[in-house]
């Protein structure tokens, strides 16, 4: 591989930042994907776009899909899964094993052989396009769940390499990793960077007190393991979001105006309450319903006074445990709705649609309190968004103490989003707040989400990474 076809920074997730759509003519064309991942790496990726690469599966719509490809300057190597490997590795071992296991097991966790063979095979896969891409002494920076046996992989094929993890997603504790058939295989696999990131302080700590239980690992001070004769360095790098982006979009006349429309075509109440998440069971959707139809029928709140909206992305909807979730949120918004609304005014607002960032900003602007709720989170973005999107430092910020982004913005109203009674005191607090109680939270809430920005959450874990193989080689024998 000579020096013009490899890469010197090489970012490595499940899915490329691009997705295949159709053209009018029939043809398809790529554009840049939706979601956090894509966001929150674009400062890395405008930064380092010469000499750097993305590797990541294609999508179940791009099958065949081989060839690395250039778009918008970007190297972005594809790497093909079967259709069989997709049901394993993704389907079954990343989302019907790891992702409710990591979440406190709020779903059904299901442990199968197959499922972990393919998730095997899938992250070698991802691991040898690596290993080709990557020029000598390259970074590379592997990312989430579905790819934690990687840095492993990629350690004993290019030892040459810098190696970088980072888990979106919660990391639970001892008691629930233990439960996994292959906790061994997956802790080395993570443990094979020299630099491991979580959300929060506490994953943090459960993976270091996971590493030396297994007997993999031994402290060596605070934020450091002994693995074998090298160090990996452990710790917390919360992500943040492109505050400029969502200001600058809150501040557009068309999102004033589309605000001011949604203001109105909901019938100008005096207080619109906002959930956005994706149709997920660890989102605490159903919840919050319950809460807020209760009351009504208590009258705490006024039919005529309050309105909610709820947007519920789709997702993972041919996997059973979903479906039925999305079908009992569905039937209670059509109870509330049957109880509570009147011609023309329902009183919960339900979209299970995808919406742009623009519809989603104006949405931001004309809520009066947001609701995030999330059963476990490893830090959940829609918060941060909200904040910033609120520059005249109004409005109120409900969020759980199981959301990462509660351990940076305590001045949200927290709340234990399983106490339903709870819950609701919030929300009637959250309604009665007085103006200066609300710009006060508001603007410090601002000045948390303003400092800890997505730029500043890359910067810190690639110097951190660039920091750390620095100083294991320094402490190297020669």
């Amino acid at each position: 591989m000579t020096r013009s076809t490899t890469r010197q920074f090489v970012i490595v997730a499940n899915r490329l930042p691009v997705r295949q759509v159709p053209n009018e003519d029939g043809t398809m064309s790529w554009e840049t994907s939706p979601g956090g991942l894509v966001s929150a790496l674009a400062p890395a990726m405008a930064s380092e776009s010469a000499d750097m690469c993305w590797v990541g599966w294609a999508g179940v719509d791009a099958e065949g899909i081989e060839q690395p490809f250039i778009s918008d300057g970007i190297k972005l190597v594809p790497v093909p899964l079967t259709p069989e490997e997709i049901e394993a590795h993704y389907d079954g071992m990343s989302n019907g094993t790891l992702w409710p296991l990591f979440h406190d097991k709020i779903g059904p966790v299901e442990f199968h052989r197959t499922w972990f063979d393919g998730y095997l095979r899938a992250n070698r896969r991802f691991a040898d396009a690596v290993a080709e891409q990557a020029e000598q002494g390259a970074t590379v920076w592997v990312h989430d769940y579905q790819l934690m046996l990687v840095p492993q992989l990629l350690r004993a094929a290019r030892p040459d390499l810098r190696i970088g993890f980072f888990l979106h997603i919660p990391f639970p504790p001892g008691e629930l990793f233990m439960q996994l058939p292959w906790r061994h295989r997956l802790a080395e696999g993570v443990l094979g960077a020299d630099l491991i990131g979580f959300q929060t302080p506490y994953g943090a700590a459960n993976f270091k007190r996971l590493a030396t239980r297994l007997e993999l690992a031994a402290l060596d001070g605070s934020h450091h393991l002994k693995v074998g004769d090298r160090l990996a360095h452990v710790d917390s790098f919360p992500i943040g979001i492109d505050v400029a982006r969502s200001e600058a979009l809150a501040r557009s006349p068309e999102v004033g105006e589309a605000s001011r429309d949604l203001r109105a075509h909901l019938g100008r109440p005096q207080t619109i309450i906002l959930g956005v998440d994706r149709l997920d069971y660890t989102k605490g959707i159903d919840m919050r319903l319950r809460a807020f139809k209760e009351l009504l029928a208590e009258g705490r709140l006024d039919a005529n006074q309050v309105t909610m909206v709820q947007v519920a992305e789709p997702s993972r909807d041919k996997v059973d445990a979903y479906v039925t979730m999305r079908a009992r949120i569905e039937h209670l918004v059509s109870e509330i709705n049957g109880d509570f609304g009147r011609v023309g005014f329902p009183v919960i607002h339900y979209i299970h649609q995808t919406q742009d960032f623009e519809t989603i900003m104006a949405l931001y602007r004309a809520a009066d309190v947001m609701l995030v709720t999330p059963f476990r989170d490893g830090m959940n973005l829609v918060a941060k968004e909200y904040v910033a999107s609120r520059f005249d430092d109004d409005g109120v910020l409900i969020l759980s103490e199981f959301a990462g982004a509660a351990h940076q913005l305590s001045e949200a109203v927290i709340v234990n989003p399983h106490d339903i009674d709870g819950l609701k005191n919030a929300i009637v607090l959250a309604i009665e707040m007085p103006e200066a109680d609300k710009r006060r939270r508001m603007s410090a809430m601002r000045a948390s989400v303003t400092a800890n920005d997505v730029n500043q959450w890359t910067r810190q874990f690639l110097k951190a990474l660039s920091d750390e193989v620095q100083h294991d080689s320094a402490a190297s024998p020669t």
